[in-house]
C-alpha cells in the first residue's frame, strides 16, 4: 500500500517479547523482527515502536540487560533496512541511549519522563519523545484506579511533565493519556470522547487503542486476536477527536479505515 498523506499517522507495533498480551513471541528472531516490520511499512507505518518488555496488565519486569539483547540487534538491523523513523518503547534510560545511539530517533516512555535520567538522555540526544500517562507500574495500574476528573488529572500530568521536559531541553513531544495504563473501562471511554482537550498543549496526540482489553469488555470477551474492528473504530474516532498518532499492530486494515476517516473530515 503507498504512503499516503494522512492527517493521522500510524505508529506500527514491534513486540520483542514472550509475553506481550497480544503478539507475545511472534517476533523475536531478528529475521522474524525484520521481516514483520518491512511488512508493516509497506502496508503504510510512519514509524516503527520497538518494544523488548511487556507492559501489559500484571506483566513483571525485567533486567536492563535483557531488555538491551532484546531490541538493540533489532533497531541496528532495522536502521539499516527500513526509511521511516524508528521509536524504542522503553522506560530505563540506558536502553533509550543505546537505542538511539543504534538507530533509534524516538523514546516512547510509559512512565513519562518520570526518571531524571531519562529526561537527560531524551535531552542530550535532542531526542524526540513520548510522554504517556500511566497510573502505577504495569503490575499492580489495574487495581482500581481512582481519579478525581480522568481528564483533568491526565492534564495536569502533561503540564508537570512538559515543564520538566523544556528545562531539560526536550521540546519535540508527543502525548499520550495512556489508554489502558491505570484506567477502568469507563475512564478509557472518557479520554477517547473528551481527546480533543489534551491538544491545549499545542503537542500532537498519539493514541495507542490496538486490540486492548476494553475493546474485548465491550465484544462480550473477545480476545485479543479478534479485537480488530474495536481497534479500527476506536482508532477512527480518536483521529476524529484530535490524534495526530494511533500506534495499532494491524496497519494496512487501519491505515485504510483512516483513508475513509480523513476523506469525509477533509470534504
Amino acid at each position: 500500500m503507498q504512503q499516503s498523506n494522512l492527517s493521522t499517522k500510524i505508529m506500527g507495533v514491534l513486540n520483542v517479547t514472550p509475553d506481550s498480551f497480544s503478539d507475545g513471541g511472534a517476533f523475536l528472531s531478528i529475521d522474524a523482527a525484520v521481516a514483520h516490520a518491512l511488512h508493516m511499512q509497506q502496508d503504510g507505518a510512519d514509524c516503527i515502536d520497538i518494544g523488548g518488555e511487556s507492559t501489559r496488565p500484571g506483566s513483571e519486569p525485567v533486567s536492563e540487560e535483557e531488555e538491551l539483547r532484546r531490541v538493540i540487534p533489532v533497531i541496528k538491523a532495522l536502521r539499516a533496512t527500513l526509511s521511516i523513523p524508528l521509536s524504542v518503547d522503553t522506560y530505563k534510560p540506558a536502553v533509550a541511549r543505546e537505542a538511539l545511539q543504534a538507530g533509534a530517533s524516538i523514546i516512547n516512555d510509559v512512565t513519562g519522563l518520570s526518571d531524571q535520567a531519562m529526561l537527560a538522555v531524551a535531552g542530550n540526544a535532542k531526542a524526540s519523545v513520548v510522554i504517556m500517562h500511566m497510573k502505577g507500574k504495569p503490575k499492580t495500574m489495574q487495581e482500581s484506579p481512582v481519579y478525581k476528573d480522568i481528564v483533568t488529572d491526565i492534564k495536569d500530568f502533561f503540564r508537570e511533565r512538559i515543564a520538566q521536559a523544556r528545562e531539560a531541553g526536550v521540546t519535540d513531544l508527543i502525548l499520550d493519556p495512556g489508554i489502558g495504563f491505570g484506567k477502568t473501562l469507563e475512564h478509557n471511554l472518557v479520554i477517547l470522547r473528551r481527546l480533543r482537550e489534551f491538544t491545549e498543549f499545542g503537542f500532537p496526540i498519539l493514541i495507542g487503542v490496538s486490540r486492548k482489553s476494553f475493546i474485548g469488555a465491550l465484544t462480550g470477551g473477545m480476545p485479543p486476536s479478534e479485537r480488530l474492528e474495536g481497534t479500527i473504530a476506536a482508532s477512527v474516532i480518536a483521529a476524529g477527536n484530535g490524534a495526530s498518532w494511533v500506534r495499532v499492530h494491524d496497519v494496512q486494515e487501519c491505515k485504510r479505515a483512516l483513508l475513509i476517516s480523513d476523506a469525509i473530515h477533509n470534504a
